[in-house]
């Protein structure tokens, strides 16, 4: 294109990971090359609204991006009842157009042309296909992973459903419905000691950032344990310890032709890389390249794009696994993550530097591959 290229930075969400995405959107925010794009702000504020700046408002984001959540700007979308702005997101197929209309039809913001975007947001209502969805149905390209690649990645239990399919290795787990728990707890507690002994974690199905997940050494906390978890989902997966095992991560970036990064290692600075440890006391320690033989090394890049893979996924994914120490042949992918943070601290973006792409130019690379993606798509036939 002569002219800038539209991006849509989407952020924030109704998700425990709201804050997260905050964080992601104001590096982002700060690393794009303004000579090649204009940047159209949306915050998707706790409660749904999604809200966009004034057409003449100069883009700016700052330690309080959602200004909107006072009454400025108005609300875009929202779902709060037939008497707010109609939830109206349209750009079929010709312009990429946010546009809101108001309840009696009238147009209640000036639109906002977009010739991509780029959700960063992370964990429900946003990581998992909702969002992803929308913009499908709008005709818009995207950053990341599609409907089927966001969903998979998100709910944990088919992402391990995903993996056993593919024969990738991992750790033995369980998959207990909220319904199922509260029905009968000790039947879930007894099958769980007998088939993944202690200690096990646990951890919403369909949740990020670490929330809600905890380590559970004995019977005495296995139910307040659990219940923590449930909390943040009706479905919650129930996993045996990697125990004395380097936390590892590989950075993955592509469509068709994904290719992995250097490999890392969390060293957490509590008993497990949790939410504080990832964001709050900033003392855990990323070292890249991770201390592994070469060979595990190699093998960890290669699982890595076998679980992006797997997933679906496309233009950038975050891998974790467990490697076992003593004996690095033993490795066990633990997860995919579709939209990895951006953070300034966020291991993806630490990962693709070190592999000689640096922060801006990533930023370039996932944009230029979201309009691939949507390209390609295009030349599918919809209609008989």
């Amino acid at each position: 294109m002569s002219r800038k290229i539209r991006v849509g930075l989407v952020f924030g969400g109704r998700s425990c990971e709201h804050e997260v995405s905050l964080s992601s959107a104001r590096s982002v925010f700060a690393a794009i090359d303004r000579t090649q794009y204009d940047l159209t702000l949306i915050h998707i504020a706790k409660d749904g609204e999604w809200r966009l700046p004034a057409p003449e408002a100069p883009a700016r984001l700052t330690e309080d991006p959602a200004g909107g959540e006072r009454g400025d700007p108005p609300p875009i979308l929202s779902g709060r009842g037939a008497g707010d702005t109609l939830p109206v997101l349209v750009g079929y197929p010709d312009g990429g157009r946010l546009l809101a209309r108001g309840a009696g039809g009238s147009t209640a913001l000036a639109a906002a042309s977009l010739d991509v975007v780029f959700p960063l947001l992370h964990g429900p209502f946003g990581e998992d296909g909702t969002v992803q969805g929308l913009l499908e149905l709008a005709g818009l390209p995207y950053v990341g992973a599609g409907v089927v690649g966001s969903a998979a990645a998100m709910d944990k239990a088919m992402m391990k459903r995903a993996f056993r399919a593919e024969g990738l290795p991992m750790m033995d787990y369980a998959v207990v419905r909220r319904s199922q728990w509260r029905r009968e707890p000790d039947r879930v507690r007894a099958e769980a000691e007998a088939r993944l002994g202690y200690p096990m974690f646990v951890k919403p199905a369909n949740l990020g950032s670490s929330v809600g997940v905890h380590r559970i050494d004995d019977a005495s906390s296995f139910p307040g344990l659990v219940e923590d978890a449930a909390a943040y989902d009706t479905k919650v997966l129930i996993e045996a310890a990697a125990i004395d095992c380097h936390e590892i991560e590989c950075a993955v970036l592509g469509n068709d032709d994904p290719r992995a990064s250097v490999v890392g290692e969390i060293v957490p600075s509590r008993e497990f890389y949790d939410y504080d440890a990832k964001y709050v006391d900033e003392a855990s320690e990323l070292v890249i390249p991770a201390p592994l033989p070469p060979e595990t090394a190699e093998r960890v890049r290669e699982l890595a794009v076998a679980a992006f893979r797997a997933v679906e996924a496309r233009g950038l994914a975050r891998v974790d696994f467990f490697v076992e120490r003593g004996d690095e042949r033993r490795i066990h992918v633990n997860e995919v993550n579709t939209m990895p943070g951006f953070t300034p601290i966020s291991m993806y973006p630490k990962l693709w530097e070190a592999s000689g792409i640096p922060y801006s130019e990533l930023i370039d690379r996932l944009i230029r591959l979201a309009i691939e993606e949507h390209r390609d798509r295009r030349d599918v036939r919809a209609v008989l």
